[in-house]
């Protein structure tokens, strides 16, 4: 009898693991095996993605402050760019870069942009034209200027005193297809402590891009409370 009572619990708990079985889902079954094997793996923790800052800036500008950012250009592909307050003001984009000396023209204290050109310092004499177009910049404004190729091959005396009267320590220094940066405010003064210009000279030992030198960048805030 006892035999016969071990052999009918054994088959009882037989058909309660096969009825078990067959009445929980395999997902839930593979899900908490998931589980368990999970158990003491540390966490994986994800840095969130960084926010895109005004004119691809690592940083924010702080409050009450101007982005900019002046890009050179670098060989033939790679065009000058000129960013304000994020807008391109002078882009392949736009279709408005050109060889020679580009020039965007914003308005301090609005922060809005005037006008934009390029002079071809290669072919042509172009530098009264550049001369003609910095001097109708009305007082209160920003002069943001980028070479792309050559900027310096037409680019008389003149022209140079007058972007060196703008505040330029580089433009006298400005030889064949330099990479050459620079902002300037016409009728106040720009913050010491900014980027204001950088260039780079042509070297065949040391160019990027074959008879070009790679290109350069300038970047900064500029508070809005100068004038």
């Amino acid at each position: 009898m006892k035999v016969a009572a071990i052999l009918v619990t054994f088959l009882a708990a037989w058909h309660l693991g096969c009825l078990s079985v067959a009445l929980v889902r395999k997902d839930t079954i593979t899900r908490s095996i998931a589980s368990l094997q999970d158990i003491g793996k540390k966490p994986v923790l994800r840095a969130p993605v960084p926010k895109r800052q005004k004119c691809d800036h690592w940083s924010p500008c702080p409050p009450e402050n101007y982005a900019y950012r002046i890009l050179s250009g670098g060989g033939r592909g790679k065009l000058a760019k000129i960013c304000f307050e994020d807008e391109l003001l002078i882009s392949e984009e736009k279709g408005n870069v050109g060889r020679g000396i580009n020039i965007a023209i914003v308005d301090y204290k609005t922060g809005k942009f005037i006008s934009a050109r390029f002079f071809d310092m290669w072919e042509g004499d172009h530098s009264g034209e550049m001369m003609t177009f910095i001097k109708n910049a009305s007082q209160g404004s920003l002069l943001l200027m980028v070479t792309h190729d050559d900027g310096s091959t037409r680019l008389n005396s003149d022209a140079r005193k007058l972007v060196e009267e703008l505040g330029s320590n580089e433009i006298r220094n400005m030889k064949f297809r330099s990479s050459w940066a620079f902002i300037a405010a016409k009728g106040f003064k720009l913050p010491d402590n900014i980027e204001k210009e950088k260039i780079n000279h042509s070297d065949k030992n040391k160019n990027r891009y074959g008879s070009w030198p790679a290109e350069i960048q300038i970047e900064g805030c500029i508070p809005k409370n100068l004038i």
